[in-house]
């Protein structure tokens, strides 16, 4: 999606807007810095700031973004549903759900946190492993047997390894992603297959449920801090600028740094994978080698 600069700069020229707020991801933020580059060389007076809302939570630098906590709450329907028809197809029921998290698997791991009825836990982070000693369906064969059904969570944006990643984008310009959640469902039902039994796999996309519900009173509470630090920023002469809980605390920082590093990723060597790993008692496939991610979150 191309970016008119000069005729949003001409229109707040023509409206006389002295202070603009851009609300979004790491990608709207970006061109919120455009636009207050094109001001600033243009020579007009116009505040640029913006508020990150992402529920991917995958801006650098901050706590959590708004909406995080909002989708990770709405998650727990869908996961709830998927253990439902799982454990209502025993002896082989498994319940698949797939979460939106395109480079990072936040949601998918801390709805899995918040669950506590999670099997297996996959995202973009780290790889997936089919088969062997850190394979996901030997795993979730065993947790079946035990448990008569499972229960799976798996990042949108998980598998590429696998899969490959596609070259073609959406209307937004965003990397179309490739199908994981029905491939799981086909790898699992020919896993079991291989094993001379059948497995009954249910697949649920909530998709835009976990988007598109009410903010919680968390969020509702955090986007007014950010909608009123970003009004005194603008007031006291700042520009280019955001504004995000750092530690804990409202901060302003300057946009350039806050898009350099984002989309961020979850450390798959921090204390929030070793959680799900303890929670799901899933393998790990992540590879020895792998590096530290997440710049903003020690977890």
């Amino acid at each position: 999606m191309v970016l008119d600069i000069d005729k949003i700069c001409d229109f707040l020229t023509s409206k006389k807007i002295k202070q603009l707020y851009v609300i979004g991801g790491d990608g709207t933020h970006r061109g919120a810095y455009k636009i207050h580059e094109t001001c600033m060389e243009r020579g007009l007076h116009v505040a640029v700031a913006g508020i990150p809302k992402t529920i991917d939570n995958d801006v650098d630098y901050l706590d959590r973004s708004f909406g995080f906590i909002s989708a990770v709450e709405a998650a727990q329907a869908a996961i709830r549903a998927a253990k439902v028809e799982a454990s209502c197809n025993l002896p082989n029921g498994i319940g698949i759900v797939k979460l939106m998290g395109r480079s990072s698997g936040y949601i998918a791991a801390h709805a899995t946190l918040g669950s506590g009825d999670v099997d297996l836990c996959l995202v973009p982070e780290v790889p997936i492993v089919l088969k062997g000693p850190s394979g996901c369906l030997p795993h979730l064969w065993k947790r079946v047997k035990k448990n008569g059904y499972a229960v799976v969570v798996v990042a949108e944006g998980a598998g590429e390894e696998l899969l490959g990643a596609s070259t073609e984008t959406d209307a937004s310009g965003n990397k179309k992603l490739p199908q994981i959640g029905e491939f799981m469902k086909k790898v699992i039902n020919e896993y079991f297959k291989e094993q001379g039994e059948e497995a009954t796999v249910k697949y649920i996309d909530p998709s835009y449920m976990i988007r598109s519900v009410p903010a919680n009173a968390t969020d509702t509470l955090y986007c007014m801090q950010l909608g009123q630090n970003a009004v005194h920023g603008t007031m006291a002469g700042y520009t280019g600028f955001s504004v995000g809980l750092c530690n804990n605390k409202v901060c302003f920082l300057p946009i350039p740094e806050l898009v350099a590093t984002s989309p961020r990723q979850m450390n798959p060597k921090g204390r929030t994978w070793e959680r799900i790993l303890a929670v799901t008692r899933q393998p790990n496939s992540r590879p020895m080698s792998s590096r530290h991610l997440d710049t903003g979150i020690s977890e």
